[in-house]
């Protein structure tokens, strides 16, 4: 027993004596003796994106079959792939006796390196084994040979072709047992030589099981994460808690390696934002003239304020001789906005075509159209497609697209206030609508950049060239039931529903192949605009964007109110020309104009009769020449407006005083002489009175204004597009309406006094309304 300390203590020296000795003899690799290879017979998106990842790290890439046919098979359907295979043993036959020369076999159009050639030489170093193959839990492309495989105890158990490293020595060994056909499954051919116990132990083979260095995501999405870093991002296998060096996209999922690609490895972090969003821009300012667009504009549905955004088009920041429009309409409703902006632009741009619904063309088809005409035009270097219910606010719009030099790319443009926009981060299995884990984050703009993503629809930009060669195919908008621009990005992407031979399970698992693999992005970058609803936009009225209030508000309030309306809260934007009436900007003019012309559309006057059947009790104290609100359905909308926009203004100018903005009965009156030229003196049933001018004194008409008894107070009718509030209780007042002139006069009245003069009429308006502020508020009214 004496001696056993001496024994323990001479074996604990030993083992640290082999440790150290092994720790010494293994000095890390330079990485001059790492060698990149890989097989690309085109520059795609993919294949660039991968070479951006590679000169990231510095690593030293030869591509094997540049230019060459391609004649391996189609991979993303069925076998095939040996063609890699052939170029692979051409090129290691001039390394077989660079024994020292590490050598990395990956694919290009689905990878992404994550990390650089340090740590892979370092990781490899550590397998300990001459040849390493990249491993995945799924078996392909011969299930059957799913129990020849070694067992292991963790990690993915079944060879993957996509990624192998080894010395190249050994992996000579192994390519040159090649004699098979350019589309036989190069997959295979690995397979079964690991199978091989002889081979696998005299090659001294085995699989990175636990994604050390590779990373497949095919049956693993669900095992990997971002890992934000300050310098750069990597993808994080949380299974094996590894940091795999090489993200490799094989079977179906290619759009979520894109995905990733937004980050990995520099695209975008937290504390840099996007890093590649400069790479490859194009600098109009240098060009000696603009490149030609083609405009397509589609009209799908009835669409509101639609004059707005033809005017939105006609101001983009961009040489109209430069553009050539193309419109579709399919409603009958837009015809006479439609001839309106062709009127007044068809010598503006280079060239304008109409098709309208007379020739009953479906969506798909009339985007075909659209698309083709850019297509078959050598002088047309982009196609803009723009959906009717698109509002760019951004002048600049066209140009930030072309110069961010991508094949396809779209403006984000979301509807105001919601997470509805124009792309998805994401699909599902069978082709639809998935949320990315990024996507609110984009839309809110907390994650600002250019996004590589798998559908979008209402606007985008292509290159010509692209339509001339990679769609090229004139029908990209008709597949089976697909919208049409859901058939577009599938055709984009070449993704189809399809079950792929042998997958997990045949019966539910859909694989979807990329093989074109056209990236299409949406940037962020700035801010471009909206989307409008058309949901709920009746066309039975005259001007039908007066009922977008609750719909379209900000559109609504873009149209119809005035400009100056926030400085009066900003800047005190306001007049008082008698004590406690105050002067204010309300309406735009095309509001002013569009109201007159609804009740005079509308046309039934009440003709100013004390009997009336439309009020309670069925008499009128003071009658007038009305409408209505109620009688053209605009009575909920009259009083949202009352809420939102005056409501603020009596609380602004009468400290302390809150009004719930709702009024019992709201009408229009008009003036005429020949009907009702005068108004006599009375108290309004309301709290407080507003006039709105609607047309220009001395100009539409002659005469008008109104009196205050108490104040001894007279004022004409407010300046255009001004608005008078007069509070303290209900004033005795009297309306002059008397003409001094032949032309006729037309006040349209909303009982709470609301007065509105036309401003494109030859008419004098007024509008009148009450408004019950408080629950029994006991107006005390000044006798006179």
């Amino acid at each position: 027993m004496e001696y056993l300390p001496f024994v323990v203590l001479l074996c604990f020296s030993w083992v640290q004596f082999i440790s150290n000795s092994a720790e010494s003899s293994q000095q890390p690799f330079p990485t001059e003796k790492l060698l990149v290879l890989t097989v690309a017979t085109q520059e795609t998106d993919g294949y660039r994106r991968f070479m951006q990842s590679a000169d990231y790290f510095n690593y030293t890439v030869k591509v094997l079959g540049m230019g060459e046919e391609w004649r391996g098979g189609d991979v993303g359907r069925s076998i095939g792939g040996g063609q890699k295979v052939r170029l692979l043993k051409e090129a290691m036959e001039g390394l077989s006796d660079q024994e020292d020369l590490v050598v990395l076999s990956v694919d290009s159009y689905d990878l992404i390196f994550a990390g650089g050639p340090e740590e892979i030489l370092r990781k490899f170093q550590e397998a300990n084994h001459k040849v390493l193959f990249a491993a995945e839990g799924l078996v392909w492309p011969d299930k059957r040979l799913q129990d020849k495989y070694p067992s292991v105890r963790s990690g993915k158990r079944f060879l993957n072709s996509g990624g192998i490293i080894g010395y190249a020595p050994y992996v000579t060994k192994i390519v040159e047992q090649w004699n098979l056909h350019e589309n036989d499954d190069d997959q295979l051919f690995y397979t079964k030589i690991y199978l091989d116990p002889q081979q696998r132990e005299s090659l001294n083979m085995t699989l990175d099981h636990k994604s050390q260095i590779f990373q497949n995501l095919n049956g693993a999405i669900d095992e990997v994460l971002l890992k934000f870093g300050t310098e750069r991002v990597r993808v994080r296998n949380t299974v094996y808690d590894t940091l795999p060096v090489v993200v490799h996209g094989n079977a179906n999922t290619k759009m979520y390696l894109n995905y990733l690609g937004n980050y990995i490895p520099n695209a975008w972090n937290y504390e840099r934002g996007c890093g590649v969003c400069d790479h490859n821009m194009v600098d109009l300012s240098q060009l000696k003239e603009y490149p030609t667009v083609m405009v397509g504009v589609f009209i799908e549905q009835p669409t509101p304020f639609l004059s707005q955004f033809f005017q939105r088009l006609a101001t983009l920041d961009y040489p109209k001789h430069k553009l050539n429009v193309f419109v579709h309409n399919n409603e009958v409703y837009h015809e006479r906005h439609i001839q309106k902006f062709w009127e007044e632009n068809k010598e503006v741009f280079n060239s304008f075509k109409v098709v309208g619904p007379e020739e009953n063309l479906s969506q798909g088809e009339a985007r075909n159209m659209g698309m083709g005409l850019c297509r078959k035009d050598p002088g047309c270097d982009y196609y803009l497609s723009m959906d009717a219910d698109v509002m760019l606010t951004n002048r600049q719009t066209l140009k930030i697209l072309i110069e961010q030099n991508r094949k396809i790319i779209g403006p984000l443009v979301t509807r105001h206030g919601k997470l509805w926009s124009n792309f998805w981060g994401a699909l599902s299995l069978d082709g639809y609508y998935a949320r990315s884990e990024d996507y609110i984050d984009i839309v809110q703009s907390k994650r600002v950049g250019v996004w590589n993503i798998p559908y979008m629809a209402h606007i985008y930009l292509i290159k010509g060239e692209v339509l001339r060669n990679e769609l090229k195919e004139r029908k990209h908008f008709v597949l089976e039931k697909l919208d049409p621009d859901m058939a577009l990005c599938r055709h984009t992407r070449e993704l189809t529903n399809h079950r792929e031979k042998d997958s997990p399970n045949p019966e539910t698992f859909h694989m979807l192949r990329v093989p074109k693999g056209i990236f299409m992005y949406i940037t962020n970058r700035h801010e471009f605009g909206r989307l409008i609803s058309t949901a709920n936009f009746n066309t039975s009225h005259y001007n039908s964007d007066l009922w977008q209030i609750f719909e379209n508000p900000m559109d609504w309030k873009e149209k119809y109110i005035h400009p100056n309306y926030t400085r009066i809260f900003t800047e005190n934007y306001l007049e008082e020309p008698c004590p406690d009436v105050f002067w204010f900007p309300v309406f735009t003019e095309r509001a002013c104009d569009e109201l007159v012309e609804e009740m005079e559309h509308y046309g039934s006057w009440s003709g100013g009769n004390h009997e009336d059947k439309r009020i309670t009790g069925g008499y009128e104290t003071v009658p007038t020449d009305d409408i209505h609100m109620k009688q053209i359905g605009y009575d909920k909308e009259w009083l949202h407006f009352i809420r939102e926009f005056i409501s603020p203004v009596t609380l602004k100018v009468f400290s302390g005083y809150y009004t719930k903005g709702y009024a019992v009965m709201n009408f229009v009156v008009k003036y005429t002489p020949g009907r009702q030229a005068y108004l006599r003196p009375h108290h309004d049933s309301s709290t407080f009175t507003i006039n709105v001018a609607l047309n220009s004194k001395g100009t539409d008409f002659q005469g008008g204004g109104c009196r205050f008894h108490r104040y001894n107070c007279s004022l004409d009718s407010p300046p255009p597009l001004s608005l008078s509030l007069q509070g303290g209780g209900c004033r005795f007042h009297r309306y002059n309406c008397s003409l001094d002139s032949p032309l006729p006069s037309l006040t349209l009245s909303l009982s709470l006094s609301l007065y509105l003069y036309s401003l494109s009429l030859s008419l004098s308006l007024s509008l009148s309304l009450s408004l019950s502020l408080f629950p029994g508020w006991r107006l005390s009214v000044p006798q006179v």
